[in-house]
């Protein structure tokens, strides 16, 4: 009896969920974005990795959902095609998040470019994003820029700059920013570390 009673609950769920996904689909049809942002986001799952996985569909209508400039689609786009590595999708998607003032979008922006995925690398370009994801308080993106400034990619190699940079990682919580703005902070102030010391800071 139980059993009978679980498969018929069952079925009335599947039922449910036909009709509200039906419900979904033709407001979508109706130029809907947040209907078809909804139906988008309930045929994604998270795969082994963690990372998001959409049924073809699924990017078919999260796709429209942004065209009908549903940000949070927009944004699902730009993570999803990032995390599993389609940089060339990802890049337009993350141009727009970005300009939105989303910090993780410019940081991967910066990344994309830097590192040469599905594009040209080109320093400049990579800097900007970094330093606009620093601005929007990245703290790895102003860590990123700091190493910019120290190597020399893109721009003269600048010392004052570098270490601006690290007490901007610093201020925005991150510990290995602070412990590089401290390591040159000493150093401009003579303060000599010993041998270990120096060592465990690479660390």
């Amino acid at each position: 009896m139980n059993f009978v009673y679980i498969i018929i609950l069952l079925g009335l769920s599947i039922s449910l969920s036909a009709m509200e996904n039906g419900g979904l689909t033709k407001l979508c049809q109706e130029h809907n974005a947040s209907a078809c942002y909804q139906y988008a986001l309930s045929k994604a799952e998270k795969n082994k990795s963690g990372n998001q996985e959409l049924s073809d569909d699924g990017i078919i209508y999260m796709r429209e959902a942004c065209s009908l400039l549903e940000s949070k689609a927009c944004d699902f786009l730009a993570t999803y095609y990032f995390d599993n590595k389609l940089y060339g999708a990802a890049v337009p998607y993350l141009n727009d998040s970005c300009n939105r003032g989303s910090k993780d979008a410019c940081l991967s922006l910066g990344s994309i470019y830097r590192d040469g995925h599905d594009v040209r690398i080109d320093d400049v370009k990579s800097r900007e994003y970094y330093e606009k994801a620093c601005t929007l308080k990245s703290g790895d993106a102003c860590y990123a820029v700091a190493l910019v400034y120290r190597a020399g990619f893109g721009v003269k190699k600048d010392r004052f700059q570098e270490k601006s940079f690290y007490k901007k990682a610093c201020d925005n919580g991150l510990k290995a920013g602070c412990d590089r703005f401290t390591e040159m902070d000493d150093e401009d102030k003579g303060i000599k570390r010993s041998f270990w010391e120096k060592i465990k800071s690479l660390f």
